[in-house]
Order: structure tokens, then sequence, then C-alpha cells
């Protein structure tokens, strides 16, 4: 059997709206006049199990910003199987639910513990359901319901800048564009007026005026000038509940800036300048400024000045000085107050940049009169013409006058001038000039070929003030006379092959003249008198200003004649006639049958054919090495130690002389201490011969010391070569012990006697001057040289 349960939920809310499922009763004085019970159906345990189910009233108002002491009551939750003996439990969960929202959960009461704002958060969704206490289960399904939060106006519009800017041209029309501002409300503007919003000014009239529902800002008087105003702050308010009465409000500033237009012509502050001019003044030099005011800025105020009529119109300009718009009055030609002293010009100001819409105010230009006086200075003198050019022929004679300069005093007085030559431009004073009357002369001899132009300066100074003085230059051209013989391009030095053949060409000549020729120079050459019978060689001129030389006869021998000198004659075809004598100078030369040249008497003139210069170097090397070679040799031989006394090449046992000082062989250990071998710093080096007093004391050899890991086979051969290169050393073996052969040694024995660097023949002829004691050794090397010798 099936058993159904109801759970009713009861809400008292402020000014309830109509819910979207089941309409509330009528509301009195803005609150429900009876409690509203939501009815759930239900079981307690099969419906667990059933579809879900929907509350009959599931949407709730509250409040916002409750101002009260106590908890602001929002509804009760009540269900069918509460018996009233404190067996159920009502719980709340979901938004705010234990913060914001609690529930008495005997009673079921909600409540909102705090003032709730329907700007941070509009709706809140909660679950409420009830629970056995005694077995913690659910009695009915969770039901969830929604509370939402009733607005009210408390916020006021916000504008979003505190200060706007904006911009407009001056002499706009009216309802002309300037800005729009934006308020925001944070209210509810689904509910009622509290969003909104209506604009108005409170500041800035009557010039701007301001959409009460949009918030554009437009201009409301007509022509408005910057010249004037410029800049204007307008105050706008953004009232809530549509500009009601007792709705919040908010402002913002707005700052209108008129910004300029050419509406303003340039006008002269005067309608007359006078300004002084001294004639002297140099040209675009500036005399006198000039300037038009223009209300407008930038280019607005941008002026151009011109000089539209007067007598000055071709003496003077005008420019405009684009930082100050002032007009710059300059001079271009030259002032002469003798000539002209006053001058009157209309000067013209115009803006570059007219507005059209604006030219019904008048033209946009201005004009004034200038006047500039020219006053009188003292003048230097002024030369008849900028430069001079002077020609003179090169063969002028000294104190020839070559041209006049003339200057004079431009001013009225008419002061006498003075020249004179600037010495800087004529270091080697070849000219002079007149002082009183400007003829320039030559001082010094001239030379076209030397120095074809000469640029002097003159200056011109009055006498009664040298201080005013000017100068002038002088270009003087020194024209070409034919004084110069013409000669050889080059130094020609040839050659001629002994077999060569007659009439065989054996040399082109060419010459050149130092001097100028209009019509182009032509050379004659010819052989000169005293070798044109006797000559060898025969010339023939090509009259195209070269000649060639040619053999006259057949063979030639270097050994009768190794060289010829051959004059030859040229001369030119201009007045007076110049002529030198130049030399060919001819080496006979052995030829081959080609007639390449293989050698001469003297130096060749071409590289040998027989000897490269490699090969001459190669000779000259060898001969180097050989000598370098002798040298060495002679002095290894003067270095090295005498012949040994035995050369024989038979066992070295039976040519051993006994001095009756013999050792105890290698079983000696007393012979010779063997420490020395591993020491040999100890070796005393002092020790002299005792068998012979010798005749010259040579100083002991100190060698160097060895290291003191020295093997002992390096030790001996270092010892053996010092002694082999020691001519102090003794010739037995006795004071050369070694004792350090070893067994089947590829050195075989280390005796001083077979330790000779060479086999080379030596002189023994110095051991008869030793005593008596030596003159076995003598008679018996002194044989062996005999023996040799036959």
């Amino acid at each position: 059997m099936r058993t159904y349960h109801c759970f009713w939920l009861l809400f008292w809310a402020g000014q309830p709206h109509q819910s979207f499922l089941t309409p509330l009763s009528k509301r009195t004085s803005g609150y429900p006049e009876k409690e509203k019970v939501l009815v759930l159906s239900g079981n307690s345990r099969q419906d667990l199990h059933r579809s879900k189910r929907s509350w009959m009233w599931n949407q709730f108002f509250l409040l916002e910003e409750y101002t009260g002491t106590d908890y602001q009551y929002v509804g009760k939750l009540h269900s069918d199987q509460d018996k009233g003996d404190g067996s159920l439990k009502y719980i709340l969960s979901g938004d705010g639910a234990g913060d914001l929202f609690i529930i008495n959960e005997n009673t079921g009461d909600i409540q909102a513990t705090k003032r709730l704002d329907r700007e941070e958060k509009p709706v809140y969704i909660l679950r409420a359901q009830a629970i056995n206490r005694r077995t913690g289960r659910p009695v009915e399904p969770e039901s969830e319901f929604i509370i939402k939060i009733h607005d009210i106006n408390d916020n006021e519009p916000m504008f979003t800048k505190d200060v706007y800017n904006a911009s407009i041209p001056e002499m706009s029309d009216v309802g002309t564009f300037v800005v729009q501002v934006t308020a925001t409300d944070a209210d509810d503007p689904t509910y009622g007026n509290s969003a909104k919003v209506v604009y108005s000014i409170l500041q800035g009239q009557p010039y701007f005026s301001v959409e009460s529902e949009t918030g554009i800002i437009k201009t409301a008087l007509l022509n408005m000038d910057r010249e004037n105003r410029e800049q204007y702050q307008v105050v706008i308010q953004a009232k809530d509940m549509g500009g009601q009465m007792g709705g919040l409000s908010g402002t913002t500033t707005v700052n209108i800036t008129l910004t300029d237009v050419n509406d303003n012509p340039p006008r002269f502050p005067q309608s007359t300048y006078q300004f002084r001019a001294p004639e002297s003044t140099p040209l675009d030099s500036p005399v006198g400024r000039i300037k038009a005011n223009d209300a407008d800025v930038d280019e607005n105020a941008e002026i151009e000045y011109s000089i539209t009529e007067g007598d000055g119109y071709d003496m003077f300009g005008i420019t405009t000085d684009k930082d100050t718009q002032e007009g710059i009055i300059t001079v271009k030609k030259a002032l002469d107050f003798e000539s002209k002293n006053l001058y009157i010009l209309k000067v013209e100001a115009t803006n570059t940049h007219v507005d059209p819409r604006f030219l019904y105010l008048g033209p946009f230009k201005d004009s004034a009169t200038v006047r500039i006086q020219v006053e009188d200075v003292d003048e230097p003198p002024m030369f008849s013409r900028p430069a001079y050019i002077m020609e003179v022929k090169e063969d002028v004679p000294l104190n020839s006058v070559i041209g006049t300069v003339t200057a004079q005093d431009p001013d009225a007085a008419r002061n006498p001038v003075k020249y004179s030559v600037d010495r800087h431009t004529d270091m080697d004073r070849v000219f002079n000039i007149n002082s009183g009357n400007g003829s320039i002369f030559t001082s010094k001899p001239l030379d076209r070929e030397a120095l074809l132009w000469h640029n002097i300066t003159v200056i011109a100074a009055e006498i009664n003030n040298p201080k005013q003085s000017s100068r002038v230059p002088v270009f003087i051209k020194v024209l070409d006379v034919n004084d110069n013989a013409p000669e050889f391009a080059m130094f020609y030095e040839t050659f001629v092959c002994e077999n060569a053949k007659a009439e065989q060409l054996i040399q082109t000549l060419s010459a050149v003249d130092k001097d100028d020729s209009y019509n182009g120079h032509q050379f004659s050459f010819s052989l000169a008198p005293e070798a044109a019978s006797s000559s060898n060689f025969t010339l023939q001129d090509n009259r195209d200003n070269t000649a060639g030389i040619f053999t006259r006869k057949t063979r030639y021998n270097r050994h009768e004649t190794s060289t010829y000198f051959l004059p030859v004659v040229i001369s030119d075809n201009d007045y007076p006639i110049q002529s030198s004598t130049e030399t060919v100078t001819i080496r006979v030369c052995a030829c081959d049958h080609r007639g390449k040249m293989l050698s001469c008497n003297a130096e060749a003139l071409i590289h040998p054919t027989g000897l490269s210069t490699g090969a001459l170097i190669a000779i000259l090397l060898c001969i180097i090495i050989l000598l370098v070679t002798v040298v060495l040799f002679a002095a290894l031989r003067r270095q090295r130690k005498k012949e040994p006394l035995i050369i024989s090449k038979e066992d070295i046992r039976d040519n051993i002389v006994s001095y009756n000082d013999e050792g105890g062989g290698e079983e000696d250990t007393q012979a010779f201490d063997i420490g020395t071998l591993r020491n040999p710093e100890a070796i005393d080096d002092n020790k002299l011969r005792r068998d012979i007093v010798p005749e010259t004391l040579f100083l002991p050899r100190r060698t160097a010391a060895a290291r003191d890991n020295t093997d002992v086979r390096d030790f001996i051969n270092q010892r053996l070569k010092e002694n082999d290169t020691d001519p102090t050393a003794p010739p037995y073996d006795s004071l050369a012990t070694y004792a350090y052969e070893g067994n089947g040694s590829v050195a075989e024995s280390l005796s001083s006697l077979e330790s000779v660097t060479t086999d080379g023949d030596q002189d023994y002829d110095y051991l008869s001057d030793w005593g008596p004691r030596f003159k076995k050794l003598a008679d018996m090397y002194g044989s062996m040289d005999s023996d040799k010798d036959s």
C-alpha cells in the first residue's frame, strides 16, 4: 500500500512579484496578507524512486539593503510529516546557506543574516529538505527554490570618464557635434526607473547644449571666435529615475577647445617704414625687417612677403623668416650713393593658406610702403673690369709693357689711385707695374716651356687713404716662339749583328719639340756632315717625323770596332729654324742565324743567351761553398789531435810500448777508481803530465759537468770526443782509461790509439823535440813518413 505525505513550505517576503508558476495574492502596503504554502506531494520511502517533482512556488523576492536591526525574515519550511514532536529536522543548502541564510531546524523559519546587494548577486539558488532526527533519513525528497533580490534605487549614475577633452573649429555652425558623454547606472534596468538616466547641462550655456537621452554635446551659439575665447568648461549631469525628483545624479566636466581657422587677414601695424643702408652694403645683406600681424596661429598665420611696386624693385629683395614670420629686406644689386640715394618700395603681405569659407571677410593680404635711404661711404677704387687677361711672347725684351689696368675712386672726391703688384702672387718678381698709370711690364725673361700662365693680383689703393684698396686678378698668357730645337724622344742605343746584310734596318728614330706648333711639328732627319760619307750606316727620313738607320755594308767585326757613334741632325720647319745633333750608339754583337743577339764585345744590351742569370748565380754559389769547405778543413786540421804513435792495423797488444807503468787489467779494481765515471765532477783536471816537463804550460781545459743521470756510455763518448780534439792529451792509454767496453760491443776497443778522427797524414817531427825518451818514437814515425814518401 502506497502512503502519500505532504511537505509544506511557507514564505513571507516583502513586496512580492508574481511567480512564473503560480500567482501570489494581492499585496497590501507592500507585504502579503497571509502566508503562502508551498505543497509537495510524496512519500517517505518509495518517493525516492519516483520521477522528480517541481515546487508549486519556486521563486521569491527579498528586498535589498535591509536596514533593520533584526534578521530579515525570508519564509518558513513545513512538512505534513511534522507532528510537532521535534522528530523532524529542517536543513538548508545552496548559495549562502549557513552564512547569508539560516534556518531554524525545529520550526523551518528561514532568515537573512546580512544586508544583501543586488548589484553584487541578484539571485540565490537554495535547496530545502526535512530529515528524521533519529534515523537521519529524509522524509521528503530535496526540493530547489530561488530567492531573487528586489532592486531599490541605491546607485547613482557614473560617467565613464571623470574629465572629457574635446575640440571643434572656431566659427562652427550651430548644432555642430562636439563630443558624446556616457553614464551608466548599476541598478536593475528591468525594474522601474532606477537605471533610466537623463543628461542635462549645468555649466556651459549658452555656448553648448546636450541631448538628454544620448549625452551628445553640440554647439548652441553661432560664430564662436577663438581669438575672443579659446577654452570652455562644460559641466554635464546624469540623473536616474528619468530625471524625476528624488533620483540620484552624477556629474562630469568637459573641456572644449576652439581650434584655429584662417579667419583673420594679416595687417601691418604701420603704413610706412624707414630704413638706411650704406652704399657699401654687401649683396644679400639685410637692410631691415617688417612684420604684419595675424591673429591666427600656426599655418593659418604663415605670411609671404613680396615687393610689388617701387623704383627699387630690382635693387632689393624680401624673404620670410619662418620662425618669426617677419619680412627681411635684402640687397640684390650693389648700391651707389652717387647714382641714387633713395628708393621707395611697396611691400605686400599675404596669407599662404587661405580658407575659401571666409573670403567674404575681405582680402587676406595687406600692403605697406618702405623707404630706403642710401648713405654715402668712402669706397675703395673700382677697376674697370672684374678680371684682366693679357698675352705676351716669351722672347719679349725686358721692361716691355704687356697691358694696362684701370681703376678710379667712385666717390665724388675722385681721390687719386696708385697701383702695385701683390708679391704673394709673383714671388719671382717677373712682372712689375707703373704705380701711376697701371701699365704692367716684364722685369725678367719669360719661358713658355717653363710656365705657360702667370696669375698675378694688382692692388689699387687711394693715395690719401691707403686702407681703401681693391684687388683684381690679372691672367698673363705667355705665347710661344720657336726657341727650342727638336731632340730624340728617348736615348737610343742599339746593336748590329756581325753577320748583318747591307740595307738592313736596325733602328727607327723619333723626335719631340718643347715648342708649340699650331700646324703640327714637321721634323727632318739627316746624318751630320762629318759622318755622311764615311759612315758605315745610312739614315732614311720617313717624312712622318721618324727616320730609320740602315746598314751600309755586309759584315761587321766586333774585334775591329765594337761600338759606332752615329751623329744625327734633327731640324724643325718653324721660323726661325732650330736644329740639334743627337748621337746614336751602335754596338757590334754576335748573333745567331735568326739575328738574335748572343754576346757583344762590351756589356750586352739584352740578356745574354749563353749562360742565364740562374746559371751564373749557381756557379758563384759553388765557388763560395768550395772556399768555405777549404777554410773549415784547415781549421779542423789545426784543432785535430796529433797522430797516435801506432797506426798499424794489426793487433794493438803487439804494438803497445811498456813504460813500466802497467795496470792490473780489468780485474784490477785498484788501478782506476770507477767512481770517477759515476761522478764526473770529482775529476781533477789540474793534474799535469809527470813524464816530461812541457815547454809550454797549457791551461787545463775544464770540461762541462755531466748531468747526474748521464749514462756511462754517453759519458765515455763525450770524453772520447774531447780527447780526440785536445792537443794537450797524452798519446798513450794509461791516462785515458775508460773502463767501459762490454761484451761483444760493436764499438770494439775504445783505446785512444785507434780513436783518431781522420786517417790523414800528420807531421811527427815534433817528437824529436821532446827529448831522449821519445827518440825511439821519433825514429819510428819518421821512418814511416819516409816510406810513404818513397
